[in-house]
């Protein structure tokens, strides 16, 4: 069966992550993580979420935009085994799926307009900058919130790597702050997840990673079982 109706992007979603990697792989993960929605002609009309503000979380349903040219897979590699163990793509919340759409329930944190666009801010996401959102619906705990379901592989939250800074990179961080409010708690919540592909975390790695948020490019290694944040420069791109 075609489907046939058109599907358009309702809103724009934009967060502190510029680029993939350093995303968290689940919603909820890194709560200092804030952002907001802004809502697009035809739809951009406060009327359109009148009442949404009576919940705390929504429901987000988006399209992988930049993964679409690549296409979807049979299976893939979920991270939770290690990257060596291949899983059916609807067995798994990978993102190259046949139709390129993901979900996220999210917090909402406030209603507002600014310059004549109804926003929606939200938290603790895990889109990239610039996704497009389809649709928005409102999170119901009664039904939502399943008590006893089975979560196979990732039944439970991963496990997180302690973060340091050096003395330079925290006063670079906490200077940073004037403009992005949290941002060591940030930092320290997306590099606590170990973003690193699965297969560099059983092995010695000397690498120095770098992770975009907002305009700042944020460099760090694995020294010890610790992420050590090194330096926190402004974003080359």
């Amino acid at each position: 069966m075609t489907f046939t109706n058109q599907v358009q992007a309702v809103a724009i979603c934009h967060t502190p992550y510029k680029q993939k990697f350093g995303i968290p792989r689940q919603p909820g993960l890194v709560k200092a993580a804030h952002g907001y929605i802004e809502l697009q002609a035809p739809f951009n009309h406060i009327d359109a979420v009148r009442g949404l503000e009576q919940y705390s979380h929504i429901w987000l349903l988006f399209s992988f935009h930049e993964n679409l040219a690549q296409g979807w897979k049979t299976t893939v590699r979920p991270p939770r085994l290690g990257g060596n163990e291949k899983l059916g793509v609807f067995a798994t919340r990978s993102t190259f799926r046949p139709n390129g759409i993901g979900q996220s329930v999210v917090e909402l944190r406030d209603i507002s307009q600014v310059n004549g666009k109804v926003r929606l801010g939200i938290g603790a996401m895990d889109l990239l900058d610039g996704t497009p959102i389809l649709d928005i619906k409102p999170y119901i705990p009664f039904s939502d919130a399943i008590a006893n379901a089975q979560g196979g592989i990732a039944h439970e939250a991963p496990h997180t790597l302690a973060v340091r800074f050096t003395d330079s990179a925290k006063s670079a961080a906490l200077a940073a702050e004037s403009r992005y409010p949290q941002l060591l708690m940030l930092i320290e919540q997306v590099l606590g997840q170990d973003p690193r592909p699965a297969y560099k975390r059983a092995k010695q790695d000397d690498k120095q990673y770098q992770v975009a948020l907002y305009d700042l490019d944020i460099l760090w290694r694995v020294i010890d079982e610790q992420i050590i944040v090194e330096a926190i420069r402004p974003g080359q791109c």
